[in-house]
């Protein structure tokens, strides 16, 4: 594993590792996750064995800086200084809203990348769940802003996840949510990047008409209906998708089942 660090257009750092060998693979994480967790570090050593595999921290998690204001659009640029440093050309594979984010980067980024893997973007276009609220992002800035990380990860926990009320009082007292609070400034970003999706209506028409590669959408079998939904839609809308199932697995899908299939996927 070789740890590396890139100036993305704006100089904010990101860093990552570069981990294996062949063709270049970047993992893009979704709200709350960042390349050193179990899952993730678990992920990148089932692929290293086939791919040169980029396990990055976005902007503002882990060692990566961040600059104010956000735009979707620097997060699309840091994916695009990561393909840059790294040859040129890659695939992506994106997680829950950073699923979402891989494809925007391959909406703009279409000439550079290669194919693109994406499990369970969080896409409400119909009645199957309820939308989230109109201001969830203000919510989550009205939160940082007053410093209380906890209240904006309960609103993320409850609004966005839809975990009743009665279990978040005992997750609050697992170590793991202080490591949810560490990154909890970037909720609003990925609810930044999910709005014009998550408002249970169809896709806007042009949606992500320039991802021109071959896409693999992803649901896990025991995943709430409108994940399944979503996908089945995306598919339709894409020019080159197609839709798989894992057995056995939800939206906290294990790196072992995930794996094989990008491995396939990737290597056709």
């Amino acid at each position: 594993m070789t740890k590396k660090t890139v100036l993305s257009k704006d100089g904010t750092t990101i860093v990552y590792d570069q981990v294996g060998a062949g063709p270049v693979v970047i993992l893009v994480n979704g709200a709350l996750g960042y390349r050193s967790h179990p899952k993730q570090v678990e992920l990148v050593s089932l692929l290293a064995d086939h791919f040169t595999v980029i396990n990055y921290d976005r902007r503002g998690r882990g060692e990566s800086s961040d600059t104010v204001p956000y735009t979707v659009m620097k997060e699309i640029e840091d994916i695009e200084a990561l393909i840059n440093n790294e040859g040129g050309s890659a695939s992506l594979f994106g997680m829950s809203s950073g699923a979402v984010l891989a494809l925007e980067a391959a909406n703009k980024l279409s000439g550079k990348l290669t194919k693109l893997a994406v499990f369970e973007p969080p896409l409400i276009l119909d009645e199957s769940r309820p939308p989230l609220p109109s201001h969830y992002v203000e919510q989550l800035n009205d939160a940082i802003q007053q410093g209380d990380r906890t209240k904006a990860v309960t609103i993320f926990m409850s609004q966005a996840l839809l975990i009743p009320n009665q279990y978040l009082e005992p997750m609050q007292r697992d170590p793991m949510w202080q490591e949810f609070e560490d990154v909890a400034h970037t909720l609003p970003y990925d609810g930044l990047i999910v709005k014009d999706v998550v408002k249970g209506v169809p896709l806007p028409k042009g949606k992500w008409s320039n991802v021109l590669g071959a896409t693999c959408v992803i649901a896990g079998e025991h995943s709430e209906a409108f994940f399944h939904n979503g996908a089945k839609k995306l598919v339709e809308h894409l020019d080159d998708g197609e839709y798989r199932i894992l057995q056995g697995q939800d939206h906290d899908v294990a790196p072992t089942a995930l794996a094989p299939l990008l491995k396939e996927f990737y290597h056709r």
